[in-house]
């Protein structure tokens, strides 16, 4: 057995018993949240209605059995689970490996409830570089442009987003979390960042060894 993937499973399962029949459920994307995935379905709850941040998620949702609906027919969720590329001790949140950390913003951010699932590994004392972006294609040259003076930036070698954007990778010093992710806003063509404000995340669930997990409340 992976010890990492024990975590990442014991975070998910513990985040699942947190989910009620009759939710709204924003479903992440991910390989800790298709353990979510897995084990909401195992609940057989009957009167679920989610939402999918990426067509990866909804596909492997409705193999398992969950009903998946457009997000346009919501505007407000019970509750999110996502997992996460970093997790800081101020809670400061980076996403975006997967490149749908625009649509999994969207989502945390509709959420009365967001929770954080990961593995020990993804904690760190402090954000640290890389943190995703998603950019335009239209002007694109322009935008690295004005990023390059934020910090060195580089293209990311992969499709393109759910939504049909280019992904980047800034590289540069993570001193300010906030006064970056202000940098990154006030660029015309970044649609959006990795990074996820503590006032966002509700809860973060770190799956341990053994099948132990530890429960943090935002402070």
């Amino acid at each position: 057995m992976d010890p990492v993937e024990d975590e990442k499973r014991a975070a998910a399962e513990a985040a699942a018993r947190l989910v009620e029949d009759g939710m709204s459920v924003g479903l992440g994307t991910g390989t800790t949240a298709a353990h979510f995935l897995a084990a909401l379905a195992g609940r057989k709850l009957k009167r679920l209605r989610c939402v999918a941040t990426s067509e990866a998620t909804g596909d492997a949702a409705r193999r398992l059995g969950l009903p998946v609906q457009p997000f346009d027919l919501m505007d407000r969720l019970d509750i999110a689970v996502d997992g996460a590329d970093q997790v800081a001790e101020d809670f400061w949140v980076v996403k975006g490996g997967g490149g749908a950390h625009t649509r999994e913003k969207i989502v945390a951010a509709a959420a009365d409830r967001f929770v954080v699932i990961v593995s020990t590994d993804k904690l760190v004392s402090h954000i640290r570089p890389p943190v995703p972006l998603e950019i335009l294609p239209f002007g694109l040259r322009a935008t690295l442009r004005h990023l390059r003076r934020v910090g060195i930036t580089g293209l990311r070698d992969a499709p393109p987003t759910p939504d049909g954007n280019t992904l980047a990778d800034y590289r540069g010093e993570v001193e300010d979390p906030a006064g970056l992710a202000a940098g990154f806003e006030a660029i015309p063509g970044v649609v959006s960042h990795g990074l996820f404000p503590p006032h966002l995340v509700s809860e973060i669930i770190v799956g341990g060894a053994g099948g132990s997990v530890e429960r943090r409340a935002r402070p």
